[in-house]
């Protein structure tokens, strides 16, 4: 009987030490982590992208003040994509995956940039890159193996709304300029192709060059082909503000219909002349996830409104929970759970709330990142998104509605 018990007591002590061998087996020891931020630090949309890069550092803050992965430590490391310099930017993506070592990227910024890093980085590398502010339509079907997502949505869809906005206040005929590159392309397509539809005249399209001292050769054809209203689809910080500047100093157009990349308070700080009345549209929405991240952010020194701070804060925020969901910083294991911490079913978790949902993970539990956005997945990773209605008025931009 004895022996029948001693021998029952050390089966079940057996089982007991190889059960706990085989948790602290699958557990992940604390490490430090190297994440990537890469954005235009320098180039046509410079005034945008520090608070962008606050963002998403305060998510990735936030989640090793949470105790992501047994305590590990997530480390931002910047690089410059410049917004348009394809090469430049594939270089500093390099630098990011291969000297830094970094398990994910939040970014890159601009369309053309953002397909060049997808391409020739991140997607040879199994690297997961999700872009807050890429917008270009062809981003849609690039080749890119599960490893891209964007928080922002596609201009397929700005496109629509900006022409629903401009005929909403009885614009008919209007003059296009866009930059010369893939998202001025793509937008101005999407733009044309939906005010046509809705019976609009577009009297005539210009491309333009960022980086130009003079623009006046451009506004004088905008300006030639009869219409009264101007789209500039630009970027805030160069070309579309030299095109705004020198309408305003030949009197050529007095309002402007913008889009998402000429919307930033340095347009206004920076123009010599009065913007009021000129609108446009950018992603955003006014919803509980949004109150909750723009009081975040205030708190530490952002604005919290402003264009694409809340993207970054959520495809930031995408990465650390797919890192947790999959209990690993591994490269391959972040790529495949970011659908799953994107989307239903799951715990519904906004700004603020990464500690709850790195809590929920532990236990094996399912979130549906919700976030400031109301981020929701596409079957290609990518957010359908609202926008909101933008009027420039007492020196700023307003929110007049959200579509």
């Amino acid at each position: 009987m004895k022996k029948s018990i001693f021998t029952v007591l050390l089966g079940a002590s057996l089982i007991a030490l190889i059960s706990g061998c085989s948790q602290q087996k699958e557990e992940v020891a604390a490490s430090d982590i190297n994440v990537g931020i890469i954005l235009g630090f320098t180039g046509p949309i410079e005034s945008l992208t520090p608070t962008m890069a606050s963002s998403a550092e305060m998510a990735f803050k936030e989640a090793t003040d949470a105790g992501i992965l047994n305590g590990s430590t997530l480390n931002p490391v910047r690089a410059d994509s410049t917004c348009i310099d394809a090469a430049a930017a594939t270089s500093a993506a390099e630098r990011l995956v291969t000297a830094d070592n970094v398990a994910a990227i939040m970014g890159a910024d601009c369309s053309g940039v953002t397909t060049a890093i997808a391409n020739n980085v991140a997607v040879p590398n199994g690297v997961t890159i999700i872009s807050p502010s890429a917008t270009s339509p062809a981003l849609t079907t690039i080749e890119d193996k599960g490893f891209f997502f964007r928080t922002a949505p596609s201009d397929a869809r700005q496109g629509q709304v900006l022409a629903q906005v401009v005929m909403d206040r009885g614009v008919k005929k209007l003059a296009v300029t866009y930059t010369n590159n893939d998202y001025g392309k793509g937008l101005s397509d999407s733009f044309v192709g939906a005010f046509k539809a809705m019976g609009g005249e577009v009297t005539i399209e210009v491309p333009h060059e960022d980086g130009k001292a003079d623009y006046s050769a451009e506004v004088s054809t905008l300006s030639a082909s009869g219409a009264e209203e101007l789209a500039v689809l630009g970027y805030v910080d160069q070309g579309g503000k030299g095109i705004i500047q020198n309408s305003l100093d030949t009197g050529a157009f007095s309002r402007f219909i913008l889009a998402d990349g000429m919307i930033g308070q340095s347009l206004i700080d920076n123009v010599d002349g009065d913007l009021t009345g000129t609108f446009g549209t950018l992603p955003g929405n006014e919803s509980d996830g949004a109150a909750m991240f723009i009081k975040m952010a205030s708190a530490n020194g952002i604005p919290g409104d402003g264009p694409f701070e809340q993207e970054s804060y959520d495809a930031a925020a995408l990465i650390v929970l797919a890192m947790q969901a999959g209990g690993s910083a591994d490269r391959a294991t972040i790529a495949k759970n970011v659908m799953g911490v994107a989307n239903a079913p799951g715990t519904e978790i906004l700004p603020g709330e990464l500690a709850k949902a790195i809590n929920l993970l532990k236990d094996g539990k399912e979130v549906n990142y919700q976030g400031a956005t109301n981020v929701e997945f596409s079957d290609v990773g990518e957010a359908s998104g609202s926008y909101k209605e933008l009027e420039i008025g007492s020196g700023k931009f307003n929110t007049i509605r959200v579509r």
